[in-house]
């Protein structure tokens, strides 16, 4: 009996080293992921979506593929409130029809990113008509800003692994969100607000409109701003979030 009671404890001594030499490994596995950057994953691109940091830094973004009489509002706030660095996300075919609204953009000093071409879904389209899209796209924008776009956020917000997969081959980085504030719904004011500031932590990406369908956003986005200031955030750019040390993909299938 005392021999089959050696024999198991050197047997569970050996699996508890086997263990402890399992979690150092995973520990270092972990700590070497943290450092990849953000779409060169194992698992290949992945659409960032937030920031994992301690500095309590959120970026807030505007999509835009219609009207051009709510982005001038929405600009001025951005100015009267000091965020001097958004990200827009313009739809070409907009740009194409508003290039002055386009380089008053840029002028402010925000970053614009693509939102395509066509305001169509790419995941229901084949691979080279997403391809001729996306060339498109960063031609007219190249164009009117002087440099090429490197953020997608595909219309509609929509994509899947072969879209990821399409963008990254054509030097695109697709950038989702993490709060929604919903405010194409024109839901009212207080629904935007709602939506936004309760749920924000550090390293959000948040997803507003600058089209003329959203009617509200310019009366929420004054309140947004100064109450997430009052629970000590700051407003940056998706570029110096991606840039932090940490950040969180989003798994596509």
């Amino acid at each position: 009996m005392n021999f089959f009671w050696i024999f198991h404890a050197k047997r569970i001594k050996q699996l508890s080293l086997i263990i402890i030499a399992a979690f150092f490994t995973a520990g270092l596995l972990y700590v070497e992921r943290s450092q990849i950057a953000v779409f060169s994953t194992p698992d290949g691109p992945q659409a960032f979506y937030k920031a994992e940091t301690d500095d309590k830094q959120i970026a807030l973004t505007f999509n835009i593929s219609w009207g051009e009489n709510r982005i001038g509002p929405i600009l001025d706030i951005l100015d009267q409130k000091e965020v001097d660095h958004a990200n827009f996300f313009i739809s070409a075919s907009w740009a194409e029809r508003f290039p002055d609204v386009v380089e008053e953009i840029k002028k402010r000093g925000h970053n614009i990113g693509s939102h395509g071409y066509q305001y169509k879904d790419y995941t229901n389209w084949e691979d080279e008509k997403i391809r001729k899209d996306l060339n498109q796209s960063g031609q007219i924008l190249s164009e009117l800003i002087g440099e090429r776009p490197t953020l997608l956020r595909p219309p509609n917000g929509s994509f899947d692994k072969r879209v990821l997969q399409l963008a990254d081959r054509q030097g695109y980085s697709i950038v989702h969100w993490s709060v929604n504030s919903k405010d194409y719904l024109n839901p009212g004011v207080d629904a935007i607000v709602n939506a936004v500031v309760p749920e924000t932590d550090s390293g959000d990406v948040i997803l507003f409109h600058a089209s003329d369908s959203v009617k509200q956003t310019h009366k929420a986005l004054p309140i947004i701003i100064d109450q997430l200031r009052g629970k000590g955030f700051s407003f940056t750019t998706v570029e110096d979030l991606m840039a932090s040390t940490k950040s969180e993909n989003e798994e596509i299938k």
